[in-house]
């Protein structure tokens, strides 16, 4: 399936911020764009949570089981999610949403196979364990000094 228009541009700047140890901060801003939306992301709210766990656990060190190609889409795809300045501008009202909701979809399709095996190792984790993975602290300088952890 091809990706959405616009989406291209996102991938080469997912890859620098990941070599740049930036995905704590982009993990804030995300959360607090969703729960900003509240209602307005229908189902995709929960895909949002997912991408952001595997993430986390990812960062952590947790979760390595994913191609480095899946990765960067995943942040690409969260950095579209986040940028007001899109195929639809997340300004206009009703509509600006839209797209981010497109993407977000598209990305959930696309890397099912990735996304499965992810929920699947969560499942066999310790709901305690969990809780410590996925939890974002108070600040991404906090979530800065937690990792990345290298497996």
């Amino acid at each position: 399936m091809k990706a959405p228009w616009n989406f291209a541009r996102f991938l080469p700047l997912a890859g620098r911020l990941l070599a740049r140890g930036r995905l704590p901060t982009l993990l804030f801003a995300v959360a607090s764009k969703g729960a900003a939306q509240g209602n307005r992301l229908g189902k995709l709210k929960d895909d949002l949570r997912l991408l952001q766990a595997l993430c986390l656990a990812y960062w952590r060190g947790e979760y390595r089981a994913i191609s480095g190609k899946a990765l960067v889409s995943v942040v690409a795809g969260l950095m579209y999610f986040l940028s007001p300045v899109d195929a639809i501008p997340d300004f206009i009202p009703v509509f600006g949403m839209f797209d981010d909701i497109a993407v977000l979809a598209w990305l959930m399709k696309t890397l099912d196979d990735e996304l499965n095996a992810f929920r699947l190792w969560r499942n066999r984790q310790q709901p305690e364990k969990l809780a410590v993975v996925e939890r974002l602290p108070d600040t991404p300088e906090q979530l800065q000094l937690q990792g990345p952890k290298k497996t």
